[in-house]
């Protein structure tokens, strides 16, 4: 499935739609799957064509094999919150496996199992423990933001996204907040694609970086299981009763679903929408007039960021979806990165819209019993940012080229240089 890297650039695999028109190829030879276009940023158009003209597609061809695209809004709420025909098992990636390394985790069963661990590590997002948190962020926020270099450029992922959401994940599990740059590195080896210019080569740096994170965790668990219960997520997880008999693989499958996802929406939303902000730069003068638009256009960028791109499905039975007929076992992918683009339920869907009505209205965090359960954490994260943001400058400018992430699963970014303008 990997391309050659070649610096930042890949080089192109057979499989690639990179520098292909999406209109004048045939339309069952579209591939939204590989990772080529996605970090090209040329992933628009071949949504836009398949919303139009096929908008359930089936691709029968491709790196990771056959598998159905889910296009538009109301098919992809249609797959997304009925669990008793499509399955999230055994996983919600467009991969089966990789190789011998498959993690089962909450995100990847059905009920009633999903819904027993689920429940158990959600009250972290609880309202309660969010108004807890709120002043602990802000503080923060303010650190890192106080300690940037004004008219100078700098990384606005490595010195802020990543920052901001690791530190937030540390206090989350109460991991050592001095080794806590190891929860991005096992994010990002988690989600990696092997090959040149990734953060892994091969497979086996994957498995034996996993074991790694099982092992300090495991450490984590060992002193926790026998003191009073806290309220950080591994004691959460060593106390509840449906999950303190959970197998080794299972809980680390577990830790990495809570890992990927408290860093990789936040984070690469952080730096979407900075970058959403330089791209339409009446928004941003909207923004500087108007403060009170934050909350909003904290859901706008969600909305057009889309973090996590597609979550996949597998059907249980035969079904028919918009008059094509799925067959049991069938890969059958929703792509939020589409539906958060479908004009057909959401006004002026190509534009970045910071006072836009209805800005809750997205995928970005799926529906149904699968629903992101940090969503609001989330939302307080990059509202919090932005408040602090707009007290201190004028302008975040982003002052090159984005360079994103090889995937099509994290739609995200691994730098984006700026320069700060103060007020």
């Amino acid at each position: 499935m990997s391309e050659v890297m070649a610096g930042s650039q890949p080089r192109q695999s057979k499989w690639s739609m990179v520098g292909k028109d999406p209109y004048s190829m045939p339309l069952d030879e579209i591939d939204l799957s590989h990772p080529g276009i996605w970090q090209a940023n040329e992933f628009l158009p071949f949504m836009e064509r398949l919303r139009r003209e096929d908008p359930v597609h089936y691709c029968k061809t491709s790196a990771v094999g056959p598998y159905w695209s889910v296009m538009k809004y109301r098919d992809i709420m249609e797959v997304d919150t009925s669990p008793q025909i499509y399955s999230s098992e055994p996983t919600v990636g467009i991969v089966d496996s990789f190789e011998e390394f498959m993690l089962p985790s909450f995100i990847s069963m059905d009920p009633p199992k999903h819904d027993e661990q689920r429940r158990v590590v959600q009250g972290v997002a609880a309202p309660a423990n969010l108004k807890n948190l709120e002043g602990l962020i802000r503080q923060r926020v303010c650190t890192i933001l106080d300690g940037l270099p004004l008219q100078e450029e700098i990384d606005w992922v490595g010195r802020v996204s990543i920052e901001l959401t690791t530190q937030m994940l540390a206090t989350l599990f109460d991991f050592p907040f001095e080794d806590r740059h190891m929860l991005t590195h096992w994010s990002d080896v988690a989600t990696a694609i092997p090959g040149r210019g990734s953060v892994i080569q091969n497979q086996e740096q994957r498995t034996e970086a996993m074991q790694e994170c099982l092992a300090y965790f495991t450490r984590l668990w060992n002193q926790r299981v026998n003191q009073e219960g806290g309220n950080d997520l591994v004691s959460m997880l060593a106390h509840a009763e449906v999950t303190r008999d959970m197998p080794p693989k299972e809980y680390l499958g577990n830790i990495i679903l809570l890992i990927v996802g408290g860093n990789d929406t936040t984070r690469n939303s952080m730096s979407g929408g900075v970058l959403a902000l330089n791209e339409n730069p009446g928004e941003y003068d909207k923004l500087r007039a108007d403060h009170s638009l934050i909350p909003n256009m904290v859901c706008e960028i969600i909305r057009w960021q889309t973090p996590l791109a597609y979550m996949r499905r597998t059907a249980k039975v035969d079904t028919i979806l918009r008059g094509k007929q799925i067959k049991a076992g069938d890969k059958v992918v929703m792509w939020y990165a589409s539906g958060n683009r479908d004009e057909e339920v959401i006004e002026r869907a190509n534009d970045f819209w910071i006072d836009r009505p209805h800005a809750r209205q997205h995928l970005s965090f799926g529906f149904g019993l699968h629903r992101c359960m940090g969503n609001r954490l989330a939302e307080m994260q990059l509202r919090i940012l932005w408040e602090e943001i707009v007290q201190r400058f004028r302008q975040v400018e982003v002052v090159g080229k984005p360079e994103r992430i090889y995937s099509s699963f994290v739609k995200g970014y691994s730098k984006l240089p700026v320069v700060l303008h103060p007020l």
